[in-house]
């Protein structure tokens, strides 16, 4: 919108606002209002097509004129850049003046990029299912609703399908602040040349879900995930303390089976409940409102620098006693900050164990490319999992 239109529907608005006990009726008054919106949508829409055919036009100059660093033209042009997207994102709340908040208006933000994404190339995004599930919800929050999303029975078929190019991307749950580490994303690392690409900060929302036909007073049971359910022990021990717990694989199979039973209910995420048509009786009954969960997004390229990164690296280390102390002593002298490790067995050698350690910055930083060459000769092996763009929303 140009400032010129922007200080014109303002006094605009001034005017109509004045008149409110002049001559000037109540509806008259809103009516006026109404019309001043109206012009305001008119403006944002030409300017969202307008910074869509720009995409399309950032399409056509990748697609015939984006060559390498040996001066060649990709066959396969990259056209999702993480780094350039939180860039975006970051600006936007840095410039806004409100009412509406930062992080809302990043996310109208989120869903413009997306739909031009899709018109430069549509994106297809394989995410641990199924659909409903809090992994999908994190898909739709770092892609947006325009991406074509691709459910998957396990986190290995993420894995195979992002690395045979059926998806370009995919999300894969990493760590829970309440229930720790998930192991079998680790463990695909260590047989998978597939990078971490982004994150995605996820707060687990836990809802008690019924369907149309769900009867109230006949209720029998209560599907969701084992970790859901315990999230939720206390609410459930309290509201609903003689009806039976039943886990299933994930909570959008837990709201999936509410279509073909009356006395269920089920706990699940404001994503299945939308997905499968189902009706919040009650809203955020977690034990622990503050209780996160971490997605790593994997793909294929590097990502260049954001501003605000994390690097992740898994280390293979000698059998020694000091092995770890070694490990971290080139992070401190060299200033780099790391912000978790988690361990895991060296399969198939037995009571080895390599680790996974992440941290502050970009692999092109300075500190953090020379803390990784000093761990090396340390090391059996140290393979950079990635460095990529700090979570934004």
């Amino acid at each position: 919108m140009s400032e010129q239109s922007s200080e014109q529907n303002s006094d605009n608005l001034s005017q109509t606002t004045d008149a409110i006990g002049d001559t000037t009726t109540d509806q008259e008054l809103l009516n006026k209002l109404r019309q001043n919106i109206d012009t305001v949508d008119c403006e944002i829409q030409t300017l969202i097509n307008n910074r869509a055919k720009l995409a399309q036009e950032v399409a056509i100059v990748k697609k015939n004129h984006v060559a390498d660093s040996d001066n060649r033209v990709h066959s396969n042009p990259i056209f999702y850049r993480p780094e350039r997207e939180a860039q975006v994102l970051k600006a936007v709340m840095a410039r806004n003046t409100g009412p509406i908040a930062d992080e809302k208006m990043a996310r109208l933000f989120r869903e413009i990029m997306s739909v031009c994404l899709d018109l430069e190339a549509p994106q297809r995004i394989a995410f641990l299912g199924p659909l409903g599930t809090f992994t999908h919800a994190a898909a739709l929050k770092h892609f947006g609703k325009a991406a074509d999303t691709l459910p998957l029975t396990t986190i290995t078929d993420v894995f195979r399908e992002v690395e045979a190019g059926t998806a370009m991307y995919g999300v894969v749950p990493v760590e829970n602040s309440s229930e720790g580490v998930v192991n079998h994303t680790l463990d695909g690392f260590l047989s998978s040349t597939l990078k971490i690409i982004g994150e995605v900060e996820l707060p687990i929302h836990q809802n008690f879900l019924v369907a149309e036909h769900t009867k109230l007073d006949g209720l029998s049971r209560i599907y969701s995930h084992q970790q859901s359910l315990a999230q939720c022990r206390h609410w459930l021990d309290v509201n609903f303390p003689n009806i039976e717990r039943v886990a299933v694989s994930s909570n959008g199979e837990a709201a999936r089976r509410l279509k073909n039973e009356w006395h269920s209910a089920a706990i699940a995420g404001d994503v299945a409940a939308a997905e499968y048509d189902l009706h919040k009786l009650y809203s955020n009954i977690e034990d622990n409102p503050s209780n996160t969960t971490r997605f790593l997004i994997i793909g294929h390229e590097a990502i260049a620098p954001s501003g605000q990164d994390k690097t992740s690296i898994v280390v293979s280390a000698h059998d020694k006693a000091g092995a770890l102390i070694e490990i971290l002593k080139p992070l401190s002298y060299h200033g780099v900050s790391m912000t978790s490790i988690e361990t895991r067995p060296e399969r198939p050698n037995k009571w080895a164990y390599v680790f996974f350690i992440d941290m502050d910055g970009h692999i092109q930083d300075p500190n953090v490319s020379a803390a990784i060459a000093d761990i090396r000769p340390l090391v059996k092996d140290v393979r950079v999992l990635g460095s990529y763009p700090k979570a934004v929303l």
